[in-house]
Parts: structure tokens; C-alpha cells; sequence
């Protein structure tokens, strides 16, 4: 199981990025995936979820409206856009494979003027 996270970087407040994650050596349209970050210091928290068929996606209450989780199995990706950033979304943010305990390498995301 590989996950491999990209599209992070440095981005003013108010922005938007769009965070991929490519998935490979597992059955990708049958796994519910997810997206988590970690702050300096902090612990690491669930930003959005998605089932396997791109239904029931949820957030918690700090990104939403603002972050939409999204995939496309036919290219075996799940993807985080992050619109109307704050400083406070500055994290390193993974990509996560619950049924196979799989985490990705994480991609920086700094929000800041």
C-alpha cells in the first residue's frame, strides 16, 4: 500500500490549494480515505472523509465550507480543496487508508502574508 500526498506549499491567507493524494498496490474504489493534519505541537486531526464511491463526506466543524474532499477512482486519487485559508490551516496534511492503517508521507501546507 503506497500513498503519495502533493500540492501543498506556501499560500497568502485567503487562498486556495488543492491537495492530491495517488493510491496504489490496493483495491483504491473500495476503501473509504481520508485527510488528516498536524500543526507544530498539535495533534494530528481529521480534516474530511470520503466512502469509497465519493458519497458521505464529512468535516469537522473548523473547515467546513471552506475544504471539499473529493475522488476519482478511476485515477486511483482522492483530493483536498482548501478554499478561504487561514493561518491556523498551516499544517502538514496526510492522506489516510483507515481499512489498511496506510498513512502517506504528508505535504506542507503554510498559510501566511
Amino acid at each position: 500500500v503506497q500513498l503519495v500526498e502533493s500540492g501543498g506549499g506556501l499560500v497568502q491567507p485567503g487562498g486556495s490549494l488543492r491537495l492530491s493524494c495517488a493510491a496504489s498496490g490496493f483495491t483504491f474504489s473500495s476503501a473509504p480515505m481520508s485527510w488528516y493534519r498536524q500543526a507544530p505541537g498539535k495533534e494530528r486531526e481529521l480534516v474530511a472523509g470520503i466512502g469509497s464511491g465519493g458519497g458521505s463526506a464529512n468535516y469537522p466543524g473548523s473547515v467546513k465550507g471552506r475544504f471539499t474532499i473529493s475522488r476519482d477512482n478511476a485515477k486511483n486519487t482522492v483530493y483536498l480543496q482548501m478554499n478561504s485559508l487561514k493561518p491556523e490551516d498551516t499544517a502538514v496534511y496526510y492522506c489516510y487508508a483507515r481499512r489498511f492503517g496506510a498513512w502517506g508521507q504528508g505535504t506542507q501546507v503554510t498559510v501566511s502574508s
